[in-house]
């Protein structure tokens, strides 16, 4: 646990808040978002929760600017996965089943993202300025609209419109299926013990994958454009 002296400095705020943000992400290797206290944080850092409240509002701002950052990220790797992964010359439904298994496998890759989307509307909105709010949310609309201009280069097919629209579904699909396939200790016993119920278990990548795939094509048909 590193202990900081005051910050007199722009350079020296900056590092704090950087340690601030390394600290809660390495939190969220070892335990999901619910379990991120403050107080832990704090102690991690080195710094009093007050001092962590000169740099952050909230735990859930921290965790706001924590998914943005993830979500940067995500975006800058995402590029070059898609290009190792799609054929260019392939029929647009096959490159759209390539898109819709590349983007499901690059989410379930990175956990923390995932998390993180999945506690954003119910938990990290909350408890968080207006100000805050609203930049986290114009950065969330510049993030769905850079995985659109990825997705439109995949299959421009799409037209810009109906690409962004399937970047909003991927974060949304993503998001409220996480916690439903990263269940309990109690629930991985009673499939086990009961193979009726588990059937019902889904799995992220697969589920993720089906759901892009389906809607790609639906948005194609819609607008005409369902060449094979």
């Amino acid at each position: 646990m590193a202990v900081f002296q005051r910050a007199r400095s722009e350079e020296q705020r900056e590092a704090r808040r950087q340690a601030i943000l390394g600290a809660a992400a390495a939190m969220l290797t070892e335990m999901p978002v619910a379990e991120v206290t403050l107080n832990e944080l704090s102690r991690r850092v080195g710094l009093a929760k007050s001092n962590v409240l000169r740099y952050f509002e909230s735990r859930e701002a921290v965790l706001l600017e924590l998914l943005d950052s993830a979500w940067q990220d995500w975006l800058v790797r995402l590029d070059p996965e898609l290009a190792g992964t799609l054929e260019p010359a392939a029929p647009v439904s096959a490159r759209c089943g390539q898109l819709a298994a590349a983007v499901a496998a690059s989410l379930a890759a990175r956990p923390m993202l995932c998390d993180l989307i999945s506690a954003q509307a119910a938990v990290l909105e909350h408890n968080v300025s207006p100000q805050v709010a609203a930049q986290y949310k114009r950065a969330s609309m510049a993030g769905i609209a850079a995985l659109g201009a990825l997705m439109l280069r995949c299959v421009p097919e799409l037209g810009e419109l109906d690409a962004v629209k399937l970047a909003g579904v991927s974060i949304m699909t993503a998001g409220g299926l996480w916690p439903h396939t990263r269940p309990s200790a109690a629930m991985l016993a009673a499939y086990e013990a009961d193979p009726e119920l588990a059937a019902l278990r889904l799995d992220f990548t697969e589920t993720v994958g089906e759901v892009l795939e389906v809607m790609s094509a639906g948005l194609l048909a819609r607008g005409g454009r369902d060449e094979r």
